[in-house]
């Protein structure tokens, strides 16, 4: 009997021991153990060096014992898990998902709880969930909390935005961790900075870079039922603890066993390139649902829209000071509205002209006189146009040139009465023949006290892509919340925009030269993001001598992005008249595939500089975009990617020689030359600037 007691007691104490698992390299080592009162914890090493302390994992469950200690292991089983994958539309033709899996099985000593930790470790690093099995003790329950920590070891610089459970449109910071403070934040950086519970809350994903020079990135995949998750920063431990999006009395989750959180992402790596091309977070989502994608397709497209932002026209058509008549239907005509039936078959000529696939309306249906801020219910019904856009005869024309149009409906927040409008919104899409709508959700959340990051917003957002998938339809929403991986599952979520985004340089402070270098390194790991780059017009006193703002880039590097932002639905942004002027720059958007077979990142170091070339999806093409933040740049790039013994035409467009962002942003150059895989080009950046170069085979 004693050596049984003393083989039970041996038993129970290797389970409380460390349990170890390995990336398939063996370079990232994750360790999981039960502290005292049987509290679970894990630790992170890379390359034999902690990046991780040891951290406490834990739910709080309202009303209820808290699922954070007093655990005991019940099973542990380990796998290992290997595939490839075929996304429908991406940055790769084939996609790898490779892991070593960990779960441990806990049981709740006092209540008899079970839950269920699952740990992944690829070799770009580490997930984890929680799981809550089927059982009677924990049927339907409500999340109050959850408590995941991330203690890092040491103080490395970190690029963050503010907490704000509404947006996601700032410019980052670049600090030490330990100087992150919130309220230092300028509040016109954003759109609407909300102080949270007087805490130093930032958002997910956060890039930070250790002294070591080790490259961190705290984010999370397949958000699904559940809110976004911010993190609550204490600067002075070097400390993170996740930070749930509550909703309008506080909760955070209404679930229901069995059920799963979403996972929770360190990615790890020393070579900042393998940051930007991970494909853990989509890997971490569920398989395509849909069974029919033969209607998902890129999309390229121009649109009424800049027009409105630089002041050249405008959404409403009444004017907001008639909004009243606006209300009553008796609608007086400003003149400056942009949505005509007219302008739109500009568009639509200019689009047919060029090559593009689609063209987008804004303002073209009734609501737009008094839409924004003011919580109304019923604002827009998604299918009522303005007296000036004739919808059918557009469609017919848009037919007719062989474009195809993409619907917008702007919810002004109102997303109960979206939902109401959905399908009968979505009928109206079909019966006009438009593949793909642009969603809007500016403003506070309706019903009141939502936010766009809770449980019920997620919820919608997903909602709105599945119903769409029935329709036939492709989604690219805007201030949705930020993406994390779910267009795996439902690739007709085509784009989002959810970070701040190309317009904030028409009328604000703009976004700094070096937003769009950190912008891979965040927003854009969760999927494609609609940035609407292409700007070729760059300051704004072209349209009004009194305004001082502008694009903060050069326009080469305009041109750049459209190869470093990934997304398969592209926009050029600005006037066909501006690209009239600029045909030579113009034909690089023209020529620039949209849909991958591979992508290589050649140099990335966040908040300064990146340079990607991808391959064209079916052909021998390749187009390479660099880019630099407010600091010029030379670089000598290898032209080892393509394929050797074969020759290519490389046309390369550049900043011209005094190119500045600020002094000279529209001065380019460009040049052709022979090159084949041995050869070498020296780029040379201005500040705020970029190259894009296309290379097409010669016979």
């Amino acid at each position: 009997m004693k050596k049984i007691c003393f083989l039970l007691l041996f038993l129970v104490s290797m389970v409380l021991q460390a349990q170890k698992i390995e990336s398939p390299s063996k370079e990232i080592v994750f360790t999981f153990k039960l502290l005292e009162n049987g509290i679970p914890s894990y630790s992170i090493s890379y390359k034999n060096k902690v990046v991780i302390l040891e951290s406490t994992l834990g739910i709080k469950i309202k009303d209820a014992k808290d699922l954070a200690s007093n655990f005991e292991v019940d099973s542990i089983s380990r796998t290992t898990f290997n595939e490839n994958w075929k996304p429908v539309l991406g940055e790769q033709a084939i996609i790898n998902n490779h892991y070593n899996q960990l779960q441990v099985n806990l049981k709740q000593s006092k209540t008899d709880r079970t839950i269920n930790l699952v740990f992944r470790v690829f070799d770009e690093g580490v997930a984890f969930r929680y799981v809550f099995p089927l059982q009677k003790k924990l049927d339907y329950f409500v999340i109050s909390d959850e408590i995941s920590q991330f203690n890092l070891a040491d103080d490395p610089k970190t690029f963050w935005i503010p907490g704000d459970f509404d947006s996601q449109e700032y410019a980052y910071n670049e600090t030490k961790f330990s100087e992150i403070d919130v309220n230092t934040i300028d509040k016109n950086n954003g759109i609407g900075l909300k102080s949270i519970a007087g805490k130093n809350v930032v958002q997910a994903p956060l890039m930070m870079k250790t002294k070591d020079g080790i490259y961190l990135n705290i984010f999370e995949a397949a958000v699904v039922n559940y809110p976004v998750m911010h993190l609550d920063a204490v600067p002075s431990q070097n400390k993170l603890t996740s930070h749930l999006v509550p909703n309008a009395i506080g909760d955070k989750a209404y679930l229901q066993t069995p059920c799963s959180s979403p996972w929770r992402t360190v990615m790890i790596s020393d070579d900042a390139r393998q940051i930007v091309a991970s494909k853990m977070i989509l890997n971490l989502n569920e398989p395509c649902k849909i069974k029919d994608v033969s209607y998902i397709k890129p999309m390229k497209y121009v649109g009424i829209w800049w027009e409105m932002h630089v002041g050249k026209s405008t959404w409403d058509y009444a004017g907001s000071q008639n909004a009243q008549n606006a209300a009553d239907g008796q609608l007086k005509p400003t003149g400056k509205h942009g949505a005509t039936t007219e302008n739109t078959k500009k568009y639509i000529d200019f689009a047919a002209k060029n090559g593009f696939d689609g063209v987008l309306v804004e303002g073209w249906n009734t609501g737009w006189e008094d839409w924004f801020g003011n919580w109304k219910e019923n604002v827009f019904d998604f299918v009522t146009p303005y007296p000036d856009f004739n919808i059918t005869e557009i469609a017919a024309y848009a037919k007719l040139k062989g474009i195809k149009m993409i619907m917008h409906h702007e919810t002004s927040g109102s997303v109960a009465n979206y939902e109401r409008n959905l399908d009968r919104a979505f009928q109206n899409m079909l019966k006009y023949d438009y593949p793909a709508v642009k969603t809007g959700y500016v403003g506070r959340i309706i019903p009141r006290g939502e936010y766009h990051d809770g449980q019920t917003m997620v919820n919608h957002f997903n909602f709105v892509a599945q119903r769409a998938n029935d329709f036939r339809l492709m989604v690219n929403s805007h201030e949705s919340s930020r993406p994390t991986g779910y267009s795996r599952t439902y690739p007709n979520y085509i784009a989002a925009e959810a970070a701040r985004g190309n317009e904030f340089n028409a009328w604000s402070i703009g976004n700094p030269p070096m937003h769009e270098t950190i912008l891979p390194f965040t927003r854009l790991l969760g999927g494609p993001m609609d940035y609407t780059p292409g700007i070729f017009e760059i300051k704004m006193s072209y349209y009004n001598s009194s305004k001082k703002e502008q694009v903060h880039t050069t326009l080469a590097k305009q041109l750049a992005l459209y190869v470093t932002m990934y997304s398969p639905l592209q926009m050029a942004a600005d006037l066909p008249e501006n690209y009239e002027k600029h045909k030579d720059a113009f034909q690089f958007i023209k020529d620039v595939a949209i849909d991958w077979d591979e992508t290589k990142v050649l140099e990335a170091e966040p908040g300064d500089y990146l340079t990607i070339v991808r391959k064209t999806k079916g052909k021998e093409s390749w187009f390479l975009g660099a880019i630099t933040d407010e600091n010029a740049r030379t670089t000598k790039i290898k032209l080892s990617f393509l394929p050797k013994g074969k020759r290519f035409k490389a046309i390369v467009y550049e900043d011209g020689k005094n190119a500045d962002w600020q002094k000279n942003p529209m001065e380019y150059q460009i040049n052709t030359y022979e090159v084949t895989s041995t050869s070498s080009l020296m780029l040379q950046l201005a500040p705020g600037g970029g190259t894009a170069i296309s290379f097409e085979p010669m016979q």
